[in-house]
C-alpha cells in the first residue's frame, strides 16, 4: 500500500468517526501507558469511538503526523478535530472539559487519572487494511 492510500485511509477514518483514537496498541490491549490513559478516559466516560494502533506500520504514525501535525502517539480526534495526545486528554478528562466536549456526564467520584480496566463500551473496531 502506497503512503497515499495510508493518508486516505486514515482521513476517512478521522471523517467517518465522531471520536478517534490512533494508538498504540488496542483499548483491550494498549502497547503503552500514554495510550492506556488515553483509551481509558474514554471508557470512564462510556463514549463509543473508533480505535487504530498505529504499530504494525511505521508509516502509518508518518502520515497520521503529516496529517495532524502532532509528532506523538496518541492522537484524540472529536468530529474531526485533533484534540491532542494524552497529557491534554487526562487534563481535559479530570478538569470535566472532555465530557463536556463529548456531551456525556462526567462521572460523580473525584476524577482522577482513568486506569484501563474492560471497555465500559466497546470501542468500534477498524480493520486495518494496511498490509
Amino acid at each position: 500500500m502506497t503512503n497515499e492510500k495510508i493518508r486516505e485511509f486514515i482521513q476517512k477514518a478521522i471523517d467517518e468517526n465522531r471520536v478517534m483514537l490512533f494508538m498504540k496498541g488496542t483499548p483491550e490491549q494498549p502497547a503503552c501507558g500514554f495510550s492506556m490513559r488515553t483509551s481509558g478516559a474514554l471508557n470512564e466516560l462510556g463514549v463509543q469511538y473508533a480505535a487504530l494502533d498505529i504499530l504494525p506500520d511505521p508509516r502509518i504514525r508518518q502520515e497520521l503526523s503529516a496529517i495532524s501535525n502532532w509528532p506523538t502517539i496518541p492522537q484524540l480526534f472529536v468530529d474531526g478535530e485533533l484534540i491532542g495526545g494524552c497529557d491534554i486528554v487526562t487534563e481535559m478528562y479530570e478538569t470535566g472539559e472532555l465530557a463536556e466536549r463529548l456531551g456525556v456526564p462526567q462521572p460523580q467520584a473525584e476524577p482522577e487519572a482513568p486506569t484501563v480496566d474492560a471497555p465500559q463500551s466497546a470501542p468500534l473496531g477498524i480493520e486495518n487494511r494496511l498490509s
